[in-house]
């Protein structure tokens, strides 16, 4: 993650100027703006984390907004923790150490980002865990929260799951809805195929054995398997390697990790979950502030 990017910077300004961080009237009239501070972000249930990287971003994005000086600031963490990595109930993600009034007042945009992120991470985990000893890839999608596309999808990687496209230019996925406003399957793949520039893989969604024969015969690059079961997909896997070998094959469609593994072993190669994204609970983090004394 390219936590510098501009693509990052506005999520994380935009987080600020939503909560008027930089108005913070609680904190003007209580705190010594010449206070130090530190602050420790205490995992309070297992997890995988993500979103440390916000951390100095998101104060120095403040400090740029702010209209006073706030200082310098320090954010340390232990060796061993950094995105990506399991931690257990009561274990320190990380001290921040700054302006005590700053502290306050990006308490809240830090531990929103960041216990939505691990949350991604801890479900992506499961689903990962579920397909262990396959060759399947759990794949994330774009049922993302609007604005935070970025961040929502490298939670995933820091889970061990795999990116889908990033957005509508990022790839060619013909879906239902292209196939019945654009005349059929037939007729929009062979529209793809010949108008796509060069490196794009053209993917089709299929529903139906009519539409599998189709994709095949058509000539598709990648073939996406939704909403069947697992014994379906298992025999549809079978025809598709039978005609065209080196497809990569993926299923979707209300995947849970109860029936995740089931696909999997019916031979696909990617498993696409909405649910990494769209449905994942927030980790419980806290975040302790005490005054420095010196």
């Amino acid at each position: 993650m390219d936590w510098k990017s501009k693509r990052i910077r506005t999520i994380l300004e935009a987080a600020l100027a939503e909560d008027k961080a930089t108005h913070d009237v609680t904190t003007a009239l209580t705190i010594d703006p010449k206070l130090r501070a530190s602050a420790t972000i205490i995992a309070k249930q297992p997890c995988i984390v993500s979103g440390l990287g916000c951390i100095p971003l998101f104060l120095d994005t403040f400090a740029k907004m702010s209209t006073k000086p706030v200082g310098r600031f320090e954010v340390i963490s232990h060796p061993e923790i950094f995105d990506g990595v399991k931690v257990k109930k009561g274990q320190t993600l990380a001290v921040i150490r700054h302006n005590a009034a700053a502290i306050l007042s990006c308490e809240r945009v830090i531990l929103n980002l960041m216990q939505r992120m691990s949350g991604i991470a801890t479900l992506t985990n499961e689903f990962v865990k579920s397909v262990s000893s396959t060759k399947t890839k759990v794949l994330d999608t774009r049922k993302t929260i609007p604005g935070l596309r970025a961040l929502d999808k490298y939670a995933v990687s820091c889970g061990g799951g795999v990116n889908h496209r990033l957005d509508l230019q990022d790839g060619i996925l013909i879906k239902n809805n292209h196939i019945s406003l654009g005349g059929g399957l037939p007729t929009v793949l062979e529209k793809a195929l010949k108008g796509r520039k060069a490196g794009q893989t053209v993917q089709v969604e299929v529903r139906s054995q009519a539409e599998l024969d189709q994709a095949i015969a058509g000539g598709a690059e990648s073939i996406l398997l939704d909403n069947m079961t697992p014994s379906e997909v298992k025999k549809a896997v079978k025809q598709i390697r039978a005609s065209l070998p080196t497809v990569p094959i993926e299923a979707s469609g209300n995947m849970s990790l109860k029936i995740v593994r089931a696909y999997a072993l019916a031979g696909v190669d990617f498993v696409s979950v909405g649910a990494l994204t769209h449905s994942a609970v927030a980790v419980d983090l806290s975040m302790r502030i005490t005054a420095d004394l010196y």
